[in-house]
């Protein structure tokens, strides 16, 4: 076997994981606190590290364990913030196999009988070293007899017992756990620090990187340095030798920054055609059309972010000609501009997610990015409408006015100069238009039963007494058990369904039977009119247990044999029968 072949290749998210506190990047506010607690010998019983994944959780949990157990180059040290890495507690640990140190995952390990386990191990010693460690990865995971059956031990663990846990979801952890626990929260690495320890791992791998490159590495791993570790690997295989941003990009599915900016420039100029040319160039250089949409709205994100913090233009990973248009647009264009487009992508982008073609759907987008951007405000619309004078009257005799288009206006009685009264009329009469389907009662009752909440329909039959209905407007007492916020929830769901505000106001007095009260009554009356029948008392003789369990009249009944007889026929008729 070669010598190259003895040694396994190691990726580079293993191979420059960090040993000691010193090599954590972007973490000093935690290290200062453990450095604190260990010098002044108060060391919790338990720790707890957050934050998003990649970030460094296990990899903090595993030097917190080095350094508790750690006996110094010499056999004679004590735990420390700064561990040897060359002691046989240390080297074992590194290395993953010390017997005292356990680590579970509880994503594959959720159950209460593998913390049984954990528990009934505590009380016995240490093997070999100072501390008996539990690393608990993921434990939010954990279900909720299993931290309940830890709750006791983390309460009163013994002295010879540390637990570190680690997540990315904090707030599934229930409180009664993290009041037990020193807590950690590890920050995103900032983009400054990403791209000087990308560099440096460059630099010892010998490999030759573009610094634009590892910018687009650096905004892609979103403050995690494993993932970051992850790409980094993968552009220096792609790169072969000199690896440079166009690369990177295309490994990442990615359109050119500049690219996207003239596109986002294109769609808010309204210029269709362009646009998608845009559009399909980057499609043929192998841009993926979510990615395109996604930097769409992280440009919009960022030019709305610049345009109110101007400070947030020295971002490390922007090149000094997209800090320049990014201001210059910022400078130019409205929040409300910004605020309608990002709405738009992230609908667009929704759809792209699910439409049969990417592409298509991307395109669909566009289109209509490009036709809304350049659609005056509502403010724009209402001075544009209100200072546009009205068309020309006819003469008498109705002719139309020299040059005019020959229409007459259509003036209601609250028209005034400016004609705002034509929209109050049309209000109205859109108004009424709308709740001419609601002539009764009956008819809301059936619009909540038509849209199944059936929650409100029962509370309506059941707690409405009716004291006054029109379209619009509904007047009603409740009945003693009926939810106090039932006239509010009537209002608010009537005006959903129908785009007209309803009136629904609350009295007192009404006597009216409920809907449920009606039904009930009609139904106890077809029982007293059953249970007169001879043949019924007859029954009612023989069986004197017997109950009406349902009463169907001749008329339902002929309809339900006329609706079972409606097959036979269709399956005894001839289709060639008249020739």
């Amino acid at each position: 076997m070669s010598e190259s072949g003895d040694k396994a290749y190691q990726v580079l998210a293993r191979k420059y994981r960090p040993e000691t506190f010193a090599d954590l990047v972007g973490q000093e506010a935690m290290v200062r606190t453990l450095k604190n607690a260990f010098e002044a010998d108060r060391i919790a019983q338990a720790f707890i590290m957050t934050g998003i994944r990649g970030v460094g959780k296990t990899t903090t949990a595993r030097i917190i364990a080095k350094g508790m157990n750690c006996i110094g180059p010499d056999g004679t040290g004590g735990p420390t913030v700064e561990p040897c890495g060359v002691c046989e507690h240390c080297v074992a640990i590194a290395e993953g196999r010390h017997v005292d140190v356990m680590e579970m995952d509880a994503a594959s390990r959720t159950g209460v009988g593998d913390i049984r386990e954990i528990i009934e191990s505590v009380h016995y010693r240490a093997a070999s070293a100072r501390y008996k460690i539990y690393i608990i990865d993921e434990v939010h995971m954990l279900s909720t007899s299993a931290f309940n059956a830890l709750l006791k031990t983390l309460e009163e663990p013994p002295a010879h017992v540390k637990f570190i846990f680690a997540t990315t979801e904090i707030r599934k952890v229930p409180v009664t756990v993290l009041s037990r626990c020193q807590r950690f929260d590890l920050r995103r690495i900032e983009p400054e620090d990403m791209l000087a320890m990308l560099r440096r791992i460059a630099d010892a791998e010998g490999a030759e990187i573009a610094d634009d490159a590892l910018a687009l590495i650096t905004r892609a791993a979103e403050g995690s340095a494993r993932d970051a570790q992850s790409l980094l690997d993968q552009a220096i295989s792609h790169g072969a030798g000199e690896t440079s941003a166009d690369q990177v990009r295309a490994m990442l599915g990615l359109a050119d920054r500049g690219r996207v900016m003239d596109l986002f420039d294109m769609i808010l100029k309204g210029d269709t055609a362009g646009a998608l040319n845009e559009l399909a160039r980057q499609y043929a250089d192998g841009a993926d059309p979510m990615a395109v949409l996604r930097d769409l709205a992280e440009v919009t994100h960022w030019i709305s972010v610049v345009k109110i913090t101007p400070e947030a233009v020295d971002d490390p990973t922007v090149s000094p000609d997209e800090r320049a248009r990014g201001q210059a647009m910022a400078a130019a264009l409205p929040i409300r501009v910004l605020s309608r487009m990002w709405q738009m992508l992230l609908k667009a982008i929704e759809e792209v997610g699910q439409a049969p073609n990417a592409m298509m759907a991307a395109e669909m987008a566009v289109i209509r990015l490009t036709h809304v951007a350049d659609l005056p405000s509502p403010e724009e619309l209402v001075k544009k409408l209100s200072s546009t004078p009205p068309p020309p009257m006819p003469p008498v005799g109705g002719a139309p006015a020299p040059g005019g288009g020959g229409g007459v206006e259509a003036r209601g009685p609250m028209s005034g100069p400016g004609g705002n009264g034509g929209g109050a009329t049309a209000l109205a009469l859109a108004t009424e238009t709308a709740l001419a389907h609601y002539a009764r009662f009956e008819d809301v009752v059936a619009l909540i039963r038509a849209n199944r909440d059936v929650k409100l329909l029962v509370e309506v039959e059941t707690g409405l007494r009716l004291a006054r209905y029109a379209p619009g407007k509904i007047e009603f007492t409740p009945t003693d058990d009926a939810p106090a916020d039932l006239a509010q929830r009537l209002a608010q769901r009537l005006q959903g369904w129908t785009g007209v505000r309803w009136g629904v106001t609350l009295v007192g007095g009404a006597a009216a039977a409920t809907i449920a009260e009606t039904r009930d009554a009609e139904k106890v009356a077809l029982e007293d009119e059953a249970r007169a029948h001879p043949l019924m008392q007859a029954v009612l003789a023989a069986f004197p247990k017997a109950t009406i369990t349902g009463i169907r009249t001749a008329e339902e009944m002929a309809a339900e044999a006329g609706a079972e007889a409606l097959p036979e026929v269709d399956e005894e008729w001839d289709p060639f029968e008249d020739g």
